[in-house]
């Protein structure tokens, strides 16, 4: 079997720093999302664990919580032809971020040891600063 017979898996990494600019506006629509998703799944209000179902006390509490609940990698690659999402997972977090740091990166040698992955000679990382593309 050839190559291009086989199907071949890639690990694509993203690592994204956001500020968030508007709390209430991000947890305003992370609410929204979930009642919606009650709402297409056939379950009103009346079918939550109480006032607050556990998934909007944590967008409630959290802003990194709001966005991870707003984010879905399928619309990251939904669209990109010959392709299809195979695994996902992903999580937000708050993080000590200084903009003017040098010596700030966009992900770390930590990372690799969470994520199993040792350099190899395919790794091509480049950090790109959004704010000069």
């Amino acid at each position: 079997m050839t190559t291009s017979q086989t199907t071949s898996f890639v690990r694509l990494r993203v690592d994204l720093v956001l500020e968030i600019t508007d709390a209430g506006a991000l947890t305003g629509a992370a609410l929204e999302n979930l009642a919606a998703g009650r709402t297409e799944a056939g379950r009103g209000p009346a079918d939550s664990d109480g006032p607050d179902t556990h998934g909007e006390e944590a967008v409630r509490e959290d802003a990194a919580e709001a966005l991870a609940s707003l984010v879905d990698p399928l619309d990251l690659v939904g669209r990109v032809p010959g392709v299809e999402l195979a695994q996902a997972s992903w999580n937000s977090e708050p993080v000590d971020y200084d903009p003017d740091a040098e010596d700030w990166t966009v992900g770390d040698d930590e990372d690799d040891a969470y994520f199993g992955i040792e350099d190899n000679e395919t790794d091509n990382e480049e950090a790109i600063d959004a704010e000069y593309r």
